[in-house]
């Protein structure tokens, strides 16, 4: 049985394993394992309703309850930007003419931005590659959504995710080349891991400040943004079916998107329905997430077909607790 949980403290040296198999440009899960820790315990005290909104984020995992092994992570920070700026460049649409020369240009620029300040992120989304199979990527992001509609009361109506952008076999990628080392003067995996760390104020006191044309970078760099990294667009391609659309935010090291949706438009969230374990509706041979309703032992599991004792007793089921179900897919709708 596969199960989607809150993480705890002895999942730190699988998670730590999962790390160093992220490769750069993946900011969120840094392979440091102090790090890593703190984000456990962060997550822990969040759960146990501890910390303030600003500091608050969630992290998941799925495991293998034969194995004992964790194969998969997934977070949520509840409001970013609260306690330090969370930048990111804005693409937009400007025009330049002269009627006397009889020229007019769309122009597109890039402008630095704070426009997801106090919005709910989904972020550090990580599969064990050997376990790329059975729809387990598909548990570990759209869980996240049920939890949400749980606990709706916990996070922002407004959802986005930074994905991660284009970078090469070398780890080098075209866009940070292209802008972000003329005023930073380190290699992008350097940049990289610093954010990783947590240290971040480097980005204020370097980055430019005025808009960027795009025509005045190289080809190449133009080309990745907005662009995900292929590893990614598994992700992205989840998070665009469930209602999650690019409107021209971008990371400011690798271009990578910023996808966003409000939450009452999330597919899963708002074919999500409430009900007792007698109460389920017939989903046939459909796939489809189940949850439990409780918060710090928040529990989710794929199943298909009839829900089987191994699946009540893994959602840590009493005759009297609700579940939340849903339908895995956006073409499998309720019957």
């Amino acid at each position: 049985m596969v199960i989607f949980r809150p993480v705890v403290r002895e999942d730190l040296q699988d998670i730590l394993a999962l790390s160093a198999r992220v490769g750069v440009g993946m900011t969120s899960l840094p392979h440091d394992e102090a790090r890593l820790a703190s984000k456990i315990a962060r997550s822990i005290d969040t759960f146990n309703q501890t910390l303030p909104r600003s500091d608050q984020g969630f992290l998941f995992v799925l495991e293998d309850t034969e194995t004992q092994k964790v194969f998969g992570v997934s977070a949520i920070e509840v409001a970013v930007g609260l306690s330090e700026p969370f930048y990111n460049f804005r693409l937009q649409r400007t025009v330049k003419a002269s009627k006397e020369l009889g020229i007019y240009k769309n122009l597109d620029v890039l402008s630095l931005s704070y426009d997801h300040t106090g919005h709910s992120e989904l972020c550090t989304l990580f599969l064990d590659p050997d376990y790329q199979k059975h729809r387990y990527g598909q548990l570990l992001s759209k869980a996240r959504f049920l939890f949400m509609a749980s606990f709706r009361d916990a996070f922002s109506h407004s959802l986005f995710a930074e994905l991660r952008g284009v970078v090469d076999e070398q780890d080098q990628s075209p866009f940070w080349d292209a802008l972000g080392k003329h005023f930073f003067d380190i290699p992008f995996a350097d940049a990289d891991r610093l954010t990783g760390i947590g240290k971040k104020t480097f980005i204020a006191e370097l980055m430019p400040s005025y808009p960027i044309y795009t025509l005045l970078l190289p080809e190449a760099a133009q080309a990745v943004i907005g662009k995900v990294h292929p590893n990614t667009a598994p992700a992205r391609a989840i998070l665009e079916k469930e209602g999650f659309r690019w409107r021209g935010s971008v990371d400011i090291f690798d271009a990578g998107p910023v996808i966003e949706a409000n939450m009452d438009d999330v597919r899963i969230i708002k074919e999500s329905q409430l009900c007792s374990v007698e109460q389920l509706p017939n989903f046939y041979a459909q796939s489809y997430l189940i949850c439990n309703t409780h918060f710090s032992q928040f529990r989710a599991v794929l199943a298909e077909g009839e829900l089987t004792q191994p699946h009540l007793d893994a959602l840590l089921l009493d005759d009297d607790h609700p579940v939340r179900i849903a339908p895995l897919s956006p073409r499998e709708a309720v019957v």
